[in-house]
């Protein structure tokens, strides 16, 4: 099992083998996931657009247009603007 020394600045080094595993390279993010029942889990944090690809995809909705996404968020705007000027 790799292991790993804490350093005085609460650093350390990732292991090779962990490295490798989680595909992570020198500038990359990892999250650190702490489990409820107490372990820390690792995760890499990179990921190109291509790998968001179908990530909101809901079976049966349509496609929708930049133009459309557009408008969609204006019309958000337009509503939280007009809340918080109500006071809301």
């Amino acid at each position: 099992m790799p292991t790993s020394t804490l350093t005085s600045k609460g650093q350390i080094t990732i292991p090779k083998q962990v490295r490798d595993r989680l595909g992570v390279h020198q500038g990359d993010r990892i999250e650190f996931v702490l489990e409820p029942s107490g372990p820390v889990s690792l995760r890499p944090l990179k990921r190109s657009a291509r790998d968001l690809a179908g990530f909101l995809h809901r079976p049966g909705a349509g496609t929708v247009s930049q133009p459309e996404m557009d408008a969609g968020v204006l019309e958000l705007i337009a509503e939280d603007d007009e809340r918080i000027r109500e006071g809301g």
